[in-house]
């Protein structure tokens, strides 16, 4: 998978999952194009952390702050970023895939996010992984503070991300 090629070796990580009776074709063309700020939840989140709130989609996360690192069509959605996440405003670095693996700079951390797709029986299996690579010890200790606040949050997201396209690809 591309996550692991792009990040084997992380310090913190969160996967949620949801099985949808779509075929993959359907789930993989939904999950880019819906609009993840029809969910209330998921606006309310972006906005208190700073984030667009005006039509979210994969591809807008694309064009933010997140750059895409690699995609199997049908398969695999790999985006990432780099930064002090802790800080109010993230110190983003700028990044490509080709830099991805190689940042490695005292004091931040670099971060993982991939939508995967297998199949299970008549359903698909969406999964939603986030990997965090600290790049060193005080980096570690001040992501792993912010991680505590923050991962609850971060995970409603994804999990409304899941339920959102299941109720899209299930209904086409």
């Amino acid at each position: 998978m591309l996550i692991d090629e792009f990040l084997s070796d992380y310090d913190f990580v969160e996967t949620h999952g949801i099985s949808i009776r779509a075929t993959p074709e359907e789930v993989y063309r939904v999950a880019n194009e819906i609009d993840f700020t029809e969910s209330f939840l998921i606006k309310a989140l972006f906005f208190l952390r700073g984030l667009s709130t005006e039509k979210v989609t994969l591809a807008s996360l694309k064009k933010s702050r997140f750059e895409l690192l690699g995609e199997v069509p049908g398969r695999e959605i790999l985006i990432g970023l780099a930064g002090r996440f802790w800080l109010p405003h993230g110190d983003m670095k700028k990044i490509d895939a080709q830099t991805f693996k190689k940042f490695n700079v005292a004091g931040y951390a670099k971060a993982v996010w991939n939508f995967a797709l297998r199949s299970e029986g008549s359903a698909v299996r969406l999964t939603t992984e986030t990997r965090v690579k600290c790049t060193d010890s005080a980096s570690r200790r001040w992501f792993g503070l912010y991680w505590t606040v923050v991962r609850p949050f971060s995970g409603l997201i994804r999990m409304e991300m899941l339920k959102a396209i299941k109720r899209k690809a299930e209904s086409c």
